[in-house]
């Protein structure tokens, strides 16, 4: 471990470690624009010059050079403060100093450096630079005038996201930063560049002129576009949500989030139900929440009631409907809406059991019947990290799509999980830490989750430190929901075989309601989508934003949201929809506020009381292991598209018609 001296501070720092590291490790501040922690280095800012000695007379740009042994570096002297005066100068040169109508304002790189280590006054009075703006689809907006070619965003797109969407063009003081032929960068990761850029160059196209950033009120929440837990922020003002941007939890998303997460927010204010409906002589009808529950207690429906979670019910809602159902007499509750029948005798054999940070780490991957890149794109990236960065081989049975990353097509049959080709299963037994992905798409063919776990078995992917078995789900209620009991041993088919009188639906909206003709349907939900439409009463309920609440993501993390705004009209949060109408049916639940509620929850699922990973201990069931020779599908259609909320926000109906569909979107101007 080299021992190096900064500002008279003696310290060890790790070997491989650069100037700049060591500066931080001691505490020190060290400005930058190109250099970002998960990026390559590229050294193309200079705004981190530092003194070092023994070396040249001159200021070196600490994130680029290595630290040795000996050295003695200065962050304060006289001529690393002039040298990052020279350099802000420069920046600025060309820079438009539009900072009020810029977004970036506030939060702005730029704007907090220059002040801290610029000159204070220019003495550039020559003409400024112009660069045209460029073309980046719906989601990115740019200003390229204002770039200062750190390239942070072209690093990312080739790196992190997989595509080289995003380079330079020209040489010198003529280059400009551009998307291929500009069109729209084909990511679903393109929106990490905007928190990127250290300039107004790239900037939320959504979120453009909404706000200002000392205008919002910061709640910290979990995603739940899709179940890998995303950690984020959500920004609001007043009674609405403006924008949701990632928080830094290495363990899970590291610091990036997916496009649906960020930009489906417009959609929280669209097609919102906010009033009780019933419907009367065929057609759905105001109503009061009195109406409403006096329709659903003449049902006299018994102990033939049921539930159906949707893909974003949360802990707390599925328990509280759980609690009224079997109050009433029933244990008919399922959670795989669109009709998956897996086992689920232990939730180990359902779960990521590599954990998404650890999947970055294995060195022979086998995915099975998903797309990574539409299902958990910040998994997605975790694999791409082991292939990119550490040589990891990748083989993969299902339709063919494009992951990002070199991979190996067995086919799409899925009895080929049984009798894998040589060279697959050989690659596997031979690898220190094997990993197996089975995505929704497999697990819909019988067979295929025992030969899975047969597999795993064989290719020793369970041993001591790691567990290569994995189950890949895209709903961000699954885990949690199985964890409370929401499954039937023959999935959905079960409760439509028993034929329910009364039915209620916690914001399932991809159910085939067809097969519930004869049942009482109830939906308690918060846009007016799919379910609202089939439903013949309709309770409003709050979205994600509007709740506090407890999830379960993909690896089996508990984790836990806040509330950032009120729900609109009437609508209110979901317990206490089903604590009221317990009462209108005569029944008691067992509690009578939220706090309660969780805590009955916890009392009867004490796994759910921890933040952080459940261990459900490794314990497969033994399964039919000779899948059905039949193609797979994938459960993803259409990656913008997924729920209610974004299926009424114009900025993924966009993305879906612009990115997916290759719709031409014509500009205002236009």
């Amino acid at each position: 471990m080299p021992k190096v001296t900064v500002d008279g501070q003696e310290l060890g720092v790790p070997q491989g470690a650069t100037v700049l590291q060591a500066c931080e490790m001691a505490g020190k501040e060290i400005p930058r624009f190109c250099y970002h922690e998960r990026l390559s280095i590229a050294g193309n800012c200079r705004m981190c010059l530092v003194e070092v000695s023994p070396g040249p007379p001159k200021p070196q740009a600490s994130c680029a050079l290595p630290v040795a042994e000996g050295q003695v570096i200065r962050t304060d002297s006289p001529m690393v403060k002039k040298a990052r005066e020279g350099v802000m100068e420069f920046l600025l040169i060309n820079h438009p100093l539009d900072c009020p109508i810029c977004d970036q304002g506030g939060e702005c790189d730029l704007q907090d450096q220059s002040v801290a280590y610029g000159r204070g006054a220019s003495r550039y009075d020559e003409n400024k630079r112009a660069v045209t703006e460029k073309y980046m689809g719906p989601i990115v907006k740019t200003v390229m005038t204002r770039c200062i070619q750190c390239t942070r965003c072209v690093r990312f797109a080739e790196e992190v996201a997989g595509v080289e969407d995003i380079g330079a063009i020209y040489r010198g003081e003529n280059m400009q930063i551009t998307t291929y032929l500009e069109h729209a960068i084909q990511s679903e990761l393109s929106g990490n560049v905007v928190d990127l850029c250290p300039v107004g160059a790239l900037t939320s196209k959504p979120y453009a002129f909404e706000a200002r950033p000392w205008e919002l009120t910061k709640t910290l929440g979990i995603d739940m576009m899709d179940a890998v837990g995303t950690n984020v922020r959500i920004d609001s003002r007043g009674r609405q949500v403006l924008r949701v941007l990632p928080r830094v939890n290495d363990d899970v998303n590291e610091e990036w989030a997916s496009d649906k997460t960020r930009h489906h927010v417009d959609g929280l204010i669209r097609r919102r139900l906010d009033r009780p409906y019933v419907r009367r002589n065929g057609k759905l009808e105001e109503a009061t929440w009195s109406e409403a529950f006096d329709a659903i207690k003449a049902v006299n429906a018994g102990s033939s009631v049921a539930a159906i979670a949707g893909d974003m019910a949360d802990c707390e809602t599925m328990f509280a409907a759980k609690a009224l159902v079997n109050a009433l007499g029933s244990d008919l509750l399922e959670g795989r809406q669109t009709g998956l029948a897996y086992d689920v005798t232990s939730l180990s054999a359902v779960n990521f059991n590599t954990t998404i940070a650890e999947a970055e780490n294995a060195d022979v991957i086998l995915l099975v019947g998903t797309n990574l890149r539409w299902e958990a794109p910040l998994i997605n990236t975790r694999v791409r990290k082991a292939v990119w960065k550490k040589g990891a081989k990748v083989f993969a049975i299902g339709p063919e799509v494009d992951l990002t990353y070199k991979t190996e097509w067995l086919g799409n049959d899925a009895s080929l999980v049984a009798k894998l080709p040589k060279a697959a299963l050989d690659a596997l037994k031979g690898a220190e830490r094997p990993m197996l992905i089975f995505g929704g798409g497999a697990l819909a063919v019988p067979g295929v989750h025992g030969a899975g776990l047969a597999l795993a078995k064989s290719v020793n992917a369970v041993k001591d430190g790691w567990n290569g078995f994995n189950v890949v789900h895209f709903s961000a209620a699954r885990m949690g929901a199985l964890m409370l009991g929401y499954a039937q041993p023959g999935g959905i088919k079960d409760i439509v075989a028993k034929k329910p009188k009364l039915t209620f639906f916690l914001g399932a909206d991809e159910v085939d309601f067809g097969a519930f003709a004869d049942s009482f349907k109830v939906y308690v939900g918060h846009h007016g989508d799919k379910g609202a439409h089939a439903a013949d009463v309709i309770l409003p309920a709050a979205a994600w934003t509007e709740k506090d609440f407890t999830t379960v993501n993909t690896e089996g993390r508990v984790q836990r949201s806040e509330k950032a705004v009120f729900a609109p009209g009437d609508a209110r949060e979901d317990w206490s929809i089903f604590r009221a109408l317990a009462d209108a049916l005569g029944v008691s639940v067992g509690f009578d506020s939220f706090d309660q509620c969780r805590a009955a929850m916890i009392a009867a699922v004490p796994a759910l009381g921890v933040e952080g990973l459940v261990d459900y201990g490794w314990a497969p069931p033994k399964l039919d292991a000779k899948p059905e020779a039949r193609e797979i599908g994938l459960p993803i259609k259409d990656f913008y598209l997924t729920n209610a909320i974004c299926r009424a926000s114009p900025t993924m109906q966009r993305c879906s018609d612009e990115i997916l569909h290759g719709a031409e979107l014509a500009e205002a101007a236009e």
